[in-house]
């Protein structure tokens, strides 16, 4: 096991080291959060005010020993860094960029004219001083080895500075900024923003931690200059120590932050062994699991630049997941199923083996229709994006359905309603399938304005409180609540659906992504000769209806060129094309020459399709 790394406290105006209360307060906030205790041997905290006041004699810069990476390596130290950056960050939590004050960067600038920062003014401005500084901090550090940096206000310019100087064996395995003024333009010494325009080949990591209430942080963060690194905003009290080291020392997420760097994962709070129980999964759960058995089928089927970042965006998308899922159930009293604790893995150590998850269970050909109808057309790494060639998908959705007892087939099948779909509402013979996605912010929209009433107004599906539910757990963002919001759609009963559709807040493109999937999910039904379900034909005539008059009501008097017109005849055009097909295709509801017969035909028809609807995503 390699050494310990060493720790480097850089402190700001005055000697910040006398007393050493920062080292105190961050041991302290260690113990409580389950750290061993720092070896004091391995702390370095060069004392150089004296340094900043004045120099005797001209001194020059330190070298520059960390050079850009070349051209063709830039994307795969990029890449590298924030694959460590956020097994950080899901350790500390989303970070938080913040917003900032106005003029608050006139502040710092200004207060660096004050008497008490003519140490400031000095390392800006004396270039002298400044080679003095840097010239001492290296002369206290070793050759090689592993180093975590701590730099304090105007300690983090300095740690900034010093780190493409450093010596070529020596790797910074973490760096921590507190209090500081790098986003103000007055701490860009000697063009330092132009020189870190991407992450130093030697660093792993850099956290910033920013109070608002802290003038000389600017009430911001860094990420707006420096864009590679991770902004974290907390809290330190209010009063007139809010700037001191110990104060943000103390904090949790800073001490988290630098005990991680030290000592690396604790790796308490995920167990790799398997801990869940063993119960049936929940509509969310099961859809879960399934889209990432799904993802990582496909992920067999890449190579390359294309695989080496999916496999990485699945992995964000896994750990976010199952840590989605065990706070949702930790909230609602639920235990975690086996299925889902087995997938877990310490996100923290960004060498860690991704768990896959094992062939999906067999589901009927009716529970599979939505769920994989949605599979089909969503995205299962949101919020990742990666364009991927139409036969790997087919191929992976293939295996998927074989593994689930449905035979291969039923995989072709889906991907050919789903295109079928698509070029019926497109109106064109060849399909665009990069533009295969999201429903996009109007579908999420559209349920969570509804509160439910699009399933609410669904009496007899099963699942429905589950769906509800399960948004509310997840929200509409993220992988689960995407696929949640689109089976939500594509499994709803008519009438709540087809009066949000018919709203004029709802917008033409929602509506052709919404029946694209509905319509889809019917051909599919057909070509795996399912029982019917007519609920689509419900939906489309309700909408007709209601669109049609609501047209005819503002032509009368609008201009011709009125967008709200446009949006309606879109979704009339949308409306009119799914209606032409299912009519063609044997997809419309039979009639009767008995009216009352045919009343009754069309009630069962709906009992019989809200029946055969228990889809998890239904």
């Amino acid at each position: 096991m390699s050494q310990e790394p060493t720790l480097l406290f850089l402190h700001g105006v005055g000697d910040g080291n006398r007393d050493r209360a920062w080292l105190t307060g961050l041991e302290a906030a260690l113990s409580r959060l389950g750290y061993p205790a720092i070896n004091p041997e391995r702390v370095l905290a060069p004392r150089y005010a004296h340094a900043l006041k004045d120099s005797d004699e001209s001194f020059p810069l330190p070298k520059i020993n960390v050079k850009q990476p070349a051209r063709d390596k830039v994307r795969q130290n990029r890449r590298d860094f924030e694959r460590r950056t956020a097994a950080l960050e899901f350790r500390l939590g989303r970070h938080d960029h913040g917003t900032g004050w106005g003029g608050a960067e006139l502040v710092v600038n200004g207060s660096a004219n004050l008497p008490g920062f003519a140490q400031v003014r000095k390392y800006l401005g004396d270039a002298d001083v400044r080679a003095q500084v840097l010239r001492l901090i290296l002369s206290k550090l070793p050759a090689a080895g592993r180093i975590v940096i701590v730099g304090h206000s105007l300690g983090s310019v300095i740690a900034a500075d010093l780190i493409q100087r450093l010596p070529k064996e020596l790797e910074v395995v973490g760096m921590v900024t507190i209090g500081s003024p790098l986003a103000s333009g007055r701490f860009n010494v000697d063009k330092l923003r132009e020189n870190m325009q991407e992450p130093p080949t030697n660093l792993a990591w850099w956290a910033n931690f920013w109070n608002v209430l802290d003038p000389v942080a600017a009430h911001r963060g860094l990420s707006s200059v420096y864009n590679w690194m991770l902004d974290f905003r907390i809290g330190t009290g209010f009063n007139h120590h809010v700037h001191d080291a110990d104060a943000y020392l103390s904090h949790d997420a800073v001490a988290e932050a630098v005990g991680f760097g030290l000592f690396g994962s604790k790796s308490k709070e995920i167990v790799l062994a398997e801990r869940g129980l063993d119960i049936q999964l929940d509509a969310s759960e099961l859809t879960a699991l399934v889209a990432l058995r799904y993802a990582h089928l496909l992920k067999e089927r890449l190579d390359g630049e294309q695989g080496i970042r999916f496999a990485g965006a699945l992995r964000q998308v896994q750990a976010t997941v199952v840590d989605e899922i065990r706070q949702r159930n930790k909230e609602a009293g639920r235990p975690l199923p086996s299925q889902v604790a087995r997938l877990a893995f310490d996100a923290s150590d960004s060498n860690a083996n991704v768990p896959e998850p094992r062939p999906s269970s067999h589901l009927t050909k009716e529970e599979a229709v939505t769920l994989l109808t949605v599979l089909a057309s969503e995205n299962v790494i949101r919020p990742f994006d990666i364009n991927v060639d139409r036969g790997k998908w087919l191929g992976a959705m293939r295996e998927l359905t074989s593994e689930m007892g449905l035979g291969s087939q039923y995989g072709s099948h889906v991907f050919e309603a789903a295109k079928e779909a698509q070029d019926v509402l497109s109106g064109a013979l060849v399909i665009d399938w990069k533009k295969w996605g999201a429903l996009g912010a109007g579908a999420v929209a559209l349920v969570v304005a509804t509160g439910g009433l699009a399933l609410a107004a669904a009496p007899g599906v099963v699942g429905a409180a589950v769906i509800t539910s399960a948004l509310a757990g997840f929200g509409p963002g993220g992988m689960i609540g995407g696929l949640l919001t689109a089976g939500t759609l594509v499994g709803a009963g008519g009438g709540g659906i087809a009066f949000s559709l018919a709203s004029p807040g709802t917008s033409a493109e929602t509506v052709e992504a919404v029946i694209q999937r509905r319509l889809a999910a019917a051909i599919l039904r057909q070509r795996q000769k399912l029982e019917p379900d007519y609920t689509l034909w419900s939906i489309l005539t309700s909408n007709e209806i209601t669109v049609r008059r609501e047209y005819e009501r503002l032509d009368e008097f609008s201009d011709e060129s009125s967008q709200g017109l446009k949006e309606l005849k879109k979704k009339l055009e949308t409306i009119g094309r799914a209606m032409k097909y299912l009519s063609e295709n044997g997809l419309e509801p039979k009639l009767v020459e008995d009216p009352e017969k045919d009343a009754g035909d069309w009630a069962a028809s709906q009992n019989a399709a809200a029946a055969h609807q228990p889809s998890p995503l239904s």
